[in-house]
């Protein structure tokens, strides 16, 4: 079971008592331009993943964890590992604080330092990437605080009520490796 610990904030592995939470936010339609929803979960399918949760990343080439305050046990998000291709050492990640009044907060900030440190310490990936609207300015501010450089723009990518919208890659290299 992964835990990652920080100052404010832990991340940790799903739980069946998320059940609600997961439900909440994968049913929200305001979030789904960010999440690549299109239809909503039953709350069966969100319970068979959360019994599934456990898989080991190597066998389902994800990873979501709840992002908790420090002493709490609620998620007040989650963050993701997509993608992971453990042949090339990669993976994508995305990050939701559910609730607007946490956003801005240090949170997302925080967690994104967990997960980057694991990615490359723990995983030894090469690189992580992030897909983002770029007119999502928050989420770019925070990947390029962390260094992650904007390396093209998927052109009219994802289409959101009615309308095309440009997706932009932004990529983190470990120099280390």
């Amino acid at each position: 079971m992964i835990t990652l610990h920080g100052q404010n904030i832990h991340l940790r592995a799903l739980e069946p008592e998320d059940l609600d939470f997961v439900y909440a936010v994968e049913n929200d339609e305001s979030i789904w331009e960010v999440s690549n929803t299109q239809t909503p979960y039953s709350k069966f399918l969100i319970k068979q993943y959360l019994q599934n949760a456990q898989q080991d990343i190597y066998e389902a080439k994800q990873l979501r964890l709840a992002i908790c305050y420090n002493k709490q046990f609620t998620p007040v998000g989650l963050i993701d590992l997509f993608e992971f291709d453990p042949k090339n050492n990669r993976a994508g990640i995305g990050i939701l604080i559910k609730n607007s009044s946490d956003r801005n907060s240090g949170i997302g900030t925080e967690a994104l330092d967990l997960l980057i440190n694991y990615c490359f310490t723990k995983l030894n990936l090469k690189q992580i990437f992030a897909n983002i609207d770029p007119k999502n300015e928050p989420s770019v501010r925070l990947f390029t605080n962390f260094e992650f450089e904007k390396i093209g723009t998927k052109k009219q990518w994802n289409l959101v009520n009615g309308q095309y919208k440009d997706e932009a890659m932004f990529q983190l290299i470990n120099h280390q490796l």
